[in-house]
């Protein structure tokens, strides 16, 4: 809900400290798995109850996460595989976050980190799904031309979910009622797409009209150039 504002507000920034890494010659993948490295690490430093430590790596993987498309885009290199490779390794990295807390406390927080880890997969089957449905009918979301995968959006977005993984290890006392608050909003994120995907997708063109693609306004989308 929140990542268009985010992303717009935060998009200078970090501009300006992928400049640096471009003239390096450093490539958006290879930010993207440093990213992904530091967010393993901050999952094991909250399975060991170091929730600062978890804290601190968490927000520099997150800032790879943003730099890496900067990069893509400064370098003209945003593709296909790139793209992919950002959401691919994003999906291990939140499941991995939920985990840790399991592991920290599993008699207070197995439970909970199950159920929100259920609602990860609810919000995360109807994007993907939507995603590759909406580019095989053609569809496309005119205010967001750069990006690769498109979908509908909802209340759980990486903005929201980065807050609640900084809520946690701040509070992590509190992590139980806080899962399953979010995996509520999940729950309402999901029920959204569902309907908006059956809408858009059932006034798509079939693939046996062969019509042009049409630019259908979708609430957001991701890709390798994702910013937060």
């Amino acid at each position: 809900m929140l990542d268009r504002f985010t992303t717009r507000l935060l998009r200078p920034a970090v501009q300006a400290l992928a400049r640096p890494l471009l003239r390096r010659g450093i490539s958006a993948n290879s930010i993207t798995w440093v990213g992904f490295a530091l967010g393993v690490l901050a999952a094991a430093f909250v399975a060991s109850q170091d929730w600062m430590a978890g804290l601190v790596l968490l927000l520099c993987s997150r800032l790879c996460d943003a730099l890496d498309g900067a990069v893509a885009r400064a370098s003209q290199s945003s593709s296909t595989v790139g793209g992919f490779l950002d959401i691919a390794l994003d999906f291990v990295f939140y499941a991995l976050m939920v985990l840790a807390f399991a592991l920290a406390d599993p008699a207070t927080n197995a439970l909970a980190a199950a159920v929100l880890l259920t609602a990860f997969i609810g919000t995360g089957s109807s994007f993907l799904a939507f995603a590759a449905l909406a580019a095989q009918r053609g569809l496309h979301n005119p205010h967001y031309p750069e990006k690769s995968f498109y979908f509908v959006g909802g209340l759980t977005e990486a903005t929201e979910t980065l807050a609640l993984l900084c809520a946690m290890c701040i509070w992590p006392e509190y992590f139980a009622p806080l899962a399953y608050g979010f995996a509520a909003l999940c729950a309402i994120t999901w029920l959204g797409r569902i309907a908006a995907g059956l809408r858009l997708l059932a006034d798509a063109p079939t693939d046996q009209q062969q019509a042009p693609a049409r630019h259908d306004t979708l609430p957001n989308s991701i890709s390798k150039d994702t910013d937060v």
